[in-house]
């Protein structure tokens, strides 16, 4: 059995990555970064016109009636060029929504994610191990607390949230009771923030509630959606090395004929290549093989992670000294990795995820 690409989706990549190497290029991330919101504007309009964010979204409620593995191709290419979009936290609203939500809450909701009128924010980042002081309790239909790491915290219309047992629950932005504080980190292309309840209103998703199932999924959605995004930026990083590497001269010679640099290149594409395929079962596993999603989320969650810290390291050795600099804004695929490591759980979080799985702790 073969198992690769169908043309579709290797269609569905290219025209991502086609529109995403102008509309994103490093001139246009620098600026939203730097806080300039026409700039993001123009980008999102660009990225709503290919109707990206209804991917997951089945046809009956407009949207493209695709796969998580078609998502996660999706997602790589906008790690590859560090854009800053809020598809993660919508793909995961997706997946949280369609797993627990109510019909009535699907036909309000996913239409409005397929068009691009919303952005969702996910809150569930105390599922894989709670800070001091963080967790959401919820009594009578309102939510009190603090949820650390949410994913869009400044600029989302709508949460997604789970309280201390998993339960997910819906909440509006503007609903009373309800502030935000985005958190600083290492990572400017992504916004991650606090949000504080004080008896805030919240929409329980009640279908697969009671255990939290519905959390798993969305968490195991988000790992995968991670380490696509890992993998595109850390492809993007061995691509600019091997160039600087055909450039960059010492002693009359450019670098990438030193075998010092060859094996640096060759070692980074030989770690990095078979961690494709490890996401691409992943994803293939949410819709195929539901009982195996979490498990093989939590492998390419850590092994991608891992890899790609040795990724982001090595290239910015490759390019010497000028790697640590803003020159080349390599350190923008660098950060994308480092946040993308520790979000929804570290490597060691996540191989412990994977150990209990399998019932060997």
């Amino acid at each position: 059995m073969e198992f690769g690409l169908s043309e579709e989706q290797r269609l569905l990549q290219a025209s991502v990555s086609g529109f995403l190497e102008k509309a994103s290029e490093l001139d246009v991330v620098r600026k939203i970064a730097e806080g300039d919101q026409s700039a993001r504007d123009v980008l999102q309009e660009g990225i709503d016109s290919l109707g990206l964010a209804g991917v997951m979204i089945p046809e009956d409620f407009g949207g493209l009636g695709m796969t998580l593995l078609d998502a996660a191709l999706v997602e790589e290419m906008l790690g590859r060029y560090v854009t800053p979009q809020g598809f993660l936290s919508n793909q995961m609203a997706v997946a949280g929504l369609l797993a627990s939500g109510t019909q009535e809450q699907k036909e309000t909701w996913l239409p409005k994610i397929a068009e691009g009128s919303v952005q969702f924010g996910i809150g569930i980042a105390e599922q894989t191990g709670a800070r001091e002081g963080a967790g959401l309790d919820e009594k009578d239909g309102k939510l009190t607390g603090r949820a650390l790491f949410v994913t869009e915290a400044d600029k989302a219309s709508q949460f997604i949230v789970a309280d201390r047992s998993g339960r997910l629950h819906l909440v509006i932005g503007d609903a009373g009771g309800l502030s935000r504080k985005k958190l600083s980190t290492i990572d400017v292309t992504r916004s991650v923030g606090e949000l504080v309840f004080d008896s805030v209103a919240a929409e329980a998703l009640l279908t697969e509630n009671v255990a939290g199932a519905a959390a798993q999924k969305m968490l195991a959605v988000g790992r995968v959606l991670q380490a696509a995004d890992t993998l595109g930026a850390a492809q993007r990083m061995i691509e600019k090395a091997v160039a600087y590497s055909l450039e960059r001269k010492q002693f009359n010679r450019v670098i990438g004929s030193f075998q010092a640099v060859k094996h640096m290149c060759a070692e980074m594409a030989a770690e990095l290549e078979p961690c494709r395929s490890l996401m691409w079962f992943a994803a293939h596993a949410y819709d195929a093989e539901p009982d195996q999603v979490a498990l093989m989320a939590a492998h390419a969650k850590s092994h991608v992670a891992e890899v790609g810290k040795f990724v982001a390291r090595t290239a910015t050795e490759v390019h010497g000294g000028i790697g640590f600099t803003d020159v080349l804004g390599l350190h923008f695929w660098f950060k994308r990795i480092g946040l993308n490591r520790q979000m929804f759980g570290s490597p060691e979080t996540a191989r412990q995820d994977a150990a209990r799985l399998q019932g060997w702790v």
